[in-house]
């Protein structure tokens, strides 16, 4: 099986930018001017070009100013101070400063679409920093 995130925007040279200038992911496929696909993450990003306003499901709207939602993106960067500052260049909101964790640091934003995404910066084992050791 495979995982593909879409992600709505209603500017696509903007959100192109965005997602590979700040993230360091790079276009794949130009799959139309309303679609473009997004690779480097875990898991392709499709990009879509979709109207403020318009409708995505019975009794919604799409809104791209700051809105949540409880799927989030998690991005893990080698350097997560330095990509809080690039994103935030590229128009990302910071929401969250930096904290830290015993498995790392985390930081919360909001890209220029409204879209909630976390950086994560792992130190030593990451996530399993949170497990016991081996025997």
């Amino acid at each position: 099986m495979e995982l593909r995130i879409c992600i709505d925007v209603d500017d696509m040279a903007r959100a192109v930018v965005f997602y590979t200038q700040g993230l360091g992911l790079q276009v794949g496929r130009r799959l139309g001017d309303d679609w473009v696909e997004v690779l480097g993450a875990g898991s392709p990003i499709d990009l879509l070009l979709e109207a403020s306003g318009s409708v995505p499901a019975k009794g919604s709207t799409r809104n791209y100013q700051r809105h949540w939602t409880p799927v989030h993106l998690d991005f893990v960067v080698p350097d997560l101070d330095a990509a809080v500052a690039r994103l935030q260049g590229f128009g990302a909101v910071l929401e969250a400063p930096a904290t830290e964790r015993a498995w790392g640091r985390i930081a919360g934003l909001a890209d220029p679409f409204g879209h909630g995404l976390d950086l994560l910066e792992f130190k030593g084992r990451g996530y399993d920093e949170l497990l016991q050791p081996s025997a």
